[in-house]
């Protein structure tokens, strides 16, 4: 128990950020989802996705005789009398069709042909009237004609705007004011019934629900007040949402003309349902519908009669057809909907905060995470809908799109307080890892196996004696600007600044398989950076520097280091020694690596030399090797430099002291420069009894006597130069140098004399 225990809390803290950014997120969306602010937007979002789907094929079922505007011109009138209808129905009648629905107010006599009227009303048991129940300030209550009235033979016509005037519910029965006991079915409610009620289903009450009807097994239930995107609307009357086949005509329809003049087939209504309704602009019978757009143009009204066509088909494609209702989703299954997008955009930024690349490229991926969520959240509402269920969109859009804006200000706010914390680590993924560690901040370490490297200036300490302290740093801030931006390019961390000298791991904190490969490639490029230092360094007139890098893989123990005040993350043990012992065999330009590095960088990789060494603190000689390049996926090489050496005709003399480590010995041993290359030189020992010749790769330092002429006889001794003793075989007692530091005035007599040697060849 104790280690799961441990897991969950070191996961806890790795995944911090969502687990406080997705409940937060969530709670607001919830909030402002709660209070209606995003109901508009889901409205919106819903129209558009009923616009884009499939359109379903026309329901002959049902069909459409309109009062259109032709109509209206040949009667010379917008209310026709009661003759004319009387004459409609007589020849519907004739046809037989299921159900007829006279969508026109008849409360009141219009003559000539009341009598007619009423006469068809009493002998047509399957025609529905219509009434307006629900009166407002715009539009008062219409009673229906009486004769249906007394039969029973009337629906409710009423259509239920929402805020932004667009019909999107349907009513199956609406409350009724002079019997509250016994409500009115809806106008498409009654026409459904009598069409089913031929196929052998009738209307009953749901068994174990709240009053729902159903037809056979088809239950319809109730809308309540929070479902789809509404917010506590009302829900008086039994409502559900529409569910439009398509946008208009969905219907066959002809006009009134068409069946007064005998213009339609003699079977043209039979076991149909017949709506009879305005469908000309005059009547003022249009209502805006999710089908309904301002995008071009100014939006399309949809006919009343036509709306509802569009519910009596829904009811009787969801009996007949299996054609699914619009339903939706529980509320609290809505929150959890909600919650879980915010999680998916939190985990995104999340997981993302310090993937590989640039800050651009780093946005980049981001975004096209991001993107591909919300492509996966569109899609997949979409084709909700299309199967007949409206999930809500925009709360958690909102909340995908509100939690990774969350996750990615936080990491750019944290990214400063991690700084200040641990200092000027180069890579977010170091920090991120530091700090994603439960025991990331508290003393201590691990043993692993990791590869380092060091560098460090040729002569840089001699130079920077000669300089001001402002030109010194504006120097160092240059060369480890360079050096710091390859580094951060191959992953590495930086782990201190020793002056013009860097430390450098692979493996820490972060373990991956090529560490000892990029390592490799690091220093080849840091090499290949040294170009554009000394391009400027020379802008600044001073001499070009030099750097040299050794590479070293092995255990240590890596962790934080220091005492609760101050701490460092760092490394400890022999093999950082051993790392820096490579790095002083080096010269200028010179990349040296051990032979575990090699063998574990792979293949490819160019070597230049090998040379056996005996480090201090080892106890066995190791071989070292000097690196020129690697291919593969790198293709990164130095170039190679030929050394040409010329003889001196006037030798010049000195004395030199070998440097052990740091220090210098104590007695000058007298020699003279034979012969100079752009770079070192060949000094040859003056007789100086069992004094022996350095050894290859030992430091020294020596002083020219007399490179300048004087009128006196008196011996001038010129300033320190530094050099390192070459693996290159001379006679016996000759021994060549490369010059690792040089005075201003030393490097330019030399630069002459060499040159001056050149010209003359």
């Amino acid at each position: 128990m104790g280690k799961e225990k441990q897991s969950f809390q070191h996961w806890a803290w790795q995944w911090r950020g969502v687990l406080i950014a997705t409940p937060a997120i969530a709670a607001l969306v919830i909030l402002l989802r709660f209070f209606g602010l995003l109901q508009g937007w889901e409205w919106g979002v819903y129209d558009q996705f009923l616009r884009l789907r499939p359109q379903e094929k026309r329901d002959d079922r049902i069909v459409i005789v309109g009062l259109t505007e032709e109509d209206y011109r040949q009667q010379e009138k917008l209310v026709f009398p009661d003759a004319i209808y009387a004459q409609l129905l007589e020849k519907l009648k004739a046809q037989k069709p299921r159900a007829i629905g006279l969508d026109i107010y008849r409360s009141q006599p219009v003559e000539p042909g009341h009598d007619e009227l009423v006469r068809v009303f009493n002998s047509t048991p399957n025609l529905i009237g219509i009434q307006k129940v629900s009166g407002d300030n715009e539009r008062e209550t219409v009673d229906p004609p009486p004769e249906l009235k007394a039969k029973g033979q009337v629906g409710a016509n009423d259509n239920i705007l929402d805020a932004d005037n667009k019909v999107r519910r349907g009513l199956l029965t609406v409350a009724n004011a002079e019997t509250p006991d016994q409500a009115i079915p809806s106008f498409a409610m009654y026409l459904a019934a009598l069409y089913l009620e031929q196929e052998g289903i009738k209307l009953e009450i749901a068994e174990g629900t709240d009053n729902w009807w159903k037809f056979g097994d088809t239950v319809f239930p109730d809308l309540d007040a929070n479902e789809g995107g509404y917010i506590r609307t009302e829900t008086g009357d039994y409502q559900i949402i529409l569910n439009y086949r398509s946008s208009s005509p969905a219907f066959e329809q002809v006009s009134l003309t068409d069946v007064l003049e005998n213009k339609i087939p003699s079977d043209w209504a039979r076991d149909r349902i017949v709506l009879i309704g305005a469908v000309g602009e005059s009547a003022n019978d249009a209502f805006f519908t999710p089908y309904s757009t301002g995008l071009i143009g100014l939006p399309q009204a949809m006919p009343g009669v036509e709306i509802h066509g569009h519910l009596t088909s829904q009811i009787l494609s969801a009996v007949l057809d299996n054609r699914a209702l619009m339903r939706t989703w529980p509320e609290p299954l809505e929150w959890i909907w909600i919650f879980l997008w915010s999680a998916i955009g939190a985990s995104i930024s999340w997981a993302m905060r310090h993937v590989g690349g640039d800050n651009h490229l780093q946005a980049m991926k981001r975004g096209v995470s991001t993107a591909i969520a919300v492509g996966i959240l569109m899609g997949g509402s979409y084709w909700a809908l299309v199967g007949g269920w409206w999930i809500p969109v925009v709360p958690p859009l909102l909340a995908l799109v509100s939690s990774t804006v969350v996750i990615i200000a936080y990491i750019a706010r944290s990214a400063g307080d991690i700084r200040k914390t641990f200092g000027r680590y180069l890579t977010d993924e170091v920090v991120a890892n530091l700090l994603e560690n439960p025991e990331g901040l508290k003393m201590g370490g691990e043993r692993r196996k990791i590869t380092i490297l060091t560098s460090d200036l040729r002569g840089f300490t001699a130079l920077s004696e000669r300089l001001p302290p402002e030109r010194v740093v504006k120097i160092l801030n240059l060369y480890l600007g360079y050096m710091a931006d390859v580094i951060t390019h191959y992953q590495g961390t930086i782990d201190e600044f020793m002056g013009d000298g860097i430390l450098v791991l692979f493996g820490a904190p972060t373990v991956r398989d090529d560490d000892s490969r990029r390592a490799i490639a690091c220093a080849i490029a840091m090499q290949q950076a040294m170009i554009e230092v000394n391009t400027q360094i020379r802008a600044w007139e001073l001499p070009d520097l030099e750097m040299g890098i050794g590479i070293n893989t092995g255990e240590v123990v890596v962790g934080n280091i220091g005492s609760e005040k101050r701490t460092k993350y760092g490394i400890v043990g022999s093999q950082v020694n051993l790392t820096y012992r490579i790095e002083s065999y080096t010269t200028g330009g010179q990349i040296l690596v051990s032979e575990t590095t090699l063998k574990e960088a792979g293949e490819e990789i160019r070597i230049d030399g090998q040379k056996e060494v005996s480090p201090k603190g080892v106890t066995k000689p190791i071989t070292i090797y000097e690196i020129g390049g690697i291919g593969g996926e790198y293709q990164l090489f130095l170039t190679q430099e030929e050394e040409i050496f010329f003889t001196l005709t006037h030798p010049l003399l000195l004395q030199y002291t070998v440097l052990d480590g740091k220090h210098i010995g104590v007695e000058a041993i007298q020699g003279k420069l034979i012969r100079l290359s752009n770079k070192g030189g060949e000094i040859a020992m003056v007789d100086n009894g069992e004094v022996e010749k350095p050894t290859g790769l030992q430091n020294i330092k020596l002083n020219f006597l007399n490179i300048e002429p004087t009128n006196t006889d008196k011996i001038t001794i010129s300033e320190d130069v530094y050099a390192k003793v070459m693996e290159k075989e001379g006679k016996e007692e000759n021994f060549y140098v490369k010059f690792t530091a040089k005075p201003p005035k030393i490097n330019q007599k030399l630069q002459e004399i060499y040159q001056g040697l050149e010209e003359q060849i």
